[in-house]
């Protein structure tokens, strides 16, 4: 069984809401464990948390949750692109799979809603590499 750490970014809670469920339903068909949920105030504060679960020894993957939606500035940007780049460097440097379920950048609130599935997308693609690294 693959045993994961999910972590939710809160900011546009209805919206991650909904993605942490999806991917609490993809675990319980795939049999997986979500052993642990971080919840953190949003995207661009959830590499720690997903360094902290990397660092266990009972996590295989961490599937990490969130919506960035574009505003009057390039905040989504800015923000997409720093987050994933420090969340690969969590993945590599603790040779645990971190699996991408922040949706954004250029995304309007409506198109963040038509996402929530990346939730679940996030969880499988955890377990598949996991699985493959096995």
């Amino acid at each position: 069984m693959v045993t994961l750490g999910l972590v939710v970014a809160e900011f546009n809670a209805p919206i991650t809401e909904q993605m942490e469920s999806s991917a609490r339903d993809a675990a319980d068909e795939h049999d997986a464990e979500i052993a642990e949920t971080l919840h953190v105030p949003g995207a661009y504060d959830s590499p720690l948390a997903a360094d902290r679960l990397a660092r266990r020894d009972d996590i295989d993957g961490v599937a990490v949750l969130g919506a960035v939606i574009t505003g009057d500035t390039d905040h989504d940007e800015v923000i997409t692109a720093a987050t994933t780049q420090k969340l690969t460097d969590v993945s590599l440097n603790r040779d645990t799979p971190v699996a991408l379920g922040i949706t954004g950048p250029g995304m309007s609130a409506a198109e963040a809603r038509e996402r929530t599935d990346y939730g679940a997308r996030a969880v499988e693609g955890a377990i598949d590499l996991v699985e493959e690294l096995e």
